[in-house]
């Protein structure tokens, strides 16, 4: 483990951290507002928790929740900026880019962490199992940090792909800080995955989060923020920043066809995300639905997807490492 980078790394993070602790109050701030005038919707749903005083820490992992997500489009953001080709006109050299990148990745995980335990310090104090401090503790635990513990509503696929989030973001976020170890190609490729950990914590707030039960401008700028991460993403594909990468370098017909179904994918969700601004409809909440958004997706689903992810990532390193061994014999031939 580079274990000099991390320290530096965290060292370069705590302005980062310190902004996120600031909009994290703000965001609190704002949702302890809308419990106690009771413009909040989520109290209109669930009026258990409108003592705002009583579920502060309810409201305050929600605030965690939003900061993680916004600094998850920062470090997206930042990174596919820094993998694609850099614009002449880009104000600052790409190495800041790339700590910006790995700093806010940082925070960001932080930021989903603490998201977690504040929800298992809440369901601690709430649960009611009977048997005392350790039954409430277990109870607790298994709600909130094993996948599929929580059994109840939205939050049977809310909270599994949340902790998905949270599990595939530690080891691919911090896999760069063992990048000796693994060799370049291979953390490229792993590395690669942690889109998916965006893709999963957008789903998990946009569509599942309690404090989306309204309409308006609130949803469709949070949806209208991912079109530039889908730009950033198109560019990536198109002029990638390592030469060797880029259409007409002697890329083989299975990398192409790789790319082009990544474009066409791309193109998709832009079009998935310019609906759902437009029609008003993104399968999440809707104001006057009492049990929000039906479970079209299942348990079984999401383990399914996660099953085949597993097996993408394998086949990826795999695949890295068969070219990281070719290009030694060829070095040293």
């Amino acid at each position: 483990m580079d274990r000099a980078a991390l320290r530096g790394d965290l060292r370069a993070a705590v302005p980062d951290a310190t902004a996120a602790l600031v909009i994290t109050g703000a965001i609190f701030a704002f949702l302890y507002y809308r419990v106690a005038d009771g413009s909040s919707a989520t109290v209109a749903v669930m009026p258990d928790l409108a003592d705002a005083g009583a579920y502060w820490m309810y409201w305050l992992c929600q605030a965690f929740g939003w900061s993680g997500l916004l600094w998850a489009w920062l470090t997206t953001m930042l990174g596919l900026m820094r993998s694609a080709k850099p614009p002449r006109w880009l104000p600052v050299p790409v190495s800041r880019l790339e700590r910006w990148h790995r700093c806010t990745s940082l925070t960001t995980i932080a930021l989903m962490f603490a998201h977690a335990a504040l929800f298992f310090a809440e369901r601690v104090r709430t649960n009611k199992t009977g048997a005392g401090w350790p039954g409430n503790l277990w109870r607790a635990f298994v709600e909130t940090f094993v996948p599929g513990g929580y059994a109840s509503g939205t939050g049977k696929i809310a909270i599994l792909i949340g902790l998905l989030a949270l599990y595939l973001a530690i080891p691919l976020g911090l896999a760069y800080y063992f990048r000796a170890r693994l060799g370049a190609r291979i953390w490229r490729a792993l590395h690669r995955f942690v889109l998916v950990v965006y893709v999963l914590s957008v789903w998990h707030t946009l569509l599942y989060g309690t404090n989306v039960w309204f309409d308006g401008w609130p949803r469709d700028t949070l949806w209208l923020l991912q079109l530039p991460v889908l730009g950033l993403l198109l560019a990536r594909l198109l002029t990638p920043a390592r030469p060797a990468e880029r259409f007409g370098a002697g890329l083989s017909p299975v990398a192409v066809l790789r790319r082009a179904a990544a474009l066409l994918a791309v193109l998709l969700g832009a079009a998935a995300v310019v609906y759902a601004v437009v029609s008003g409809s993104d399968g999440g909440r809707t104001p006057g639905a009492h049990h929000g958004a039906p479970l079209n997706v299942t348990q079984a689903m999401v383990w399914g997807g996660t099953a085949v992810l597993a097996a993408a990532a394998v086949v990826a390193v795999l695949l890295a490492r068969r070219v990281e061994r070719a290009a030694v014999l060829r070095s040293g031939a």
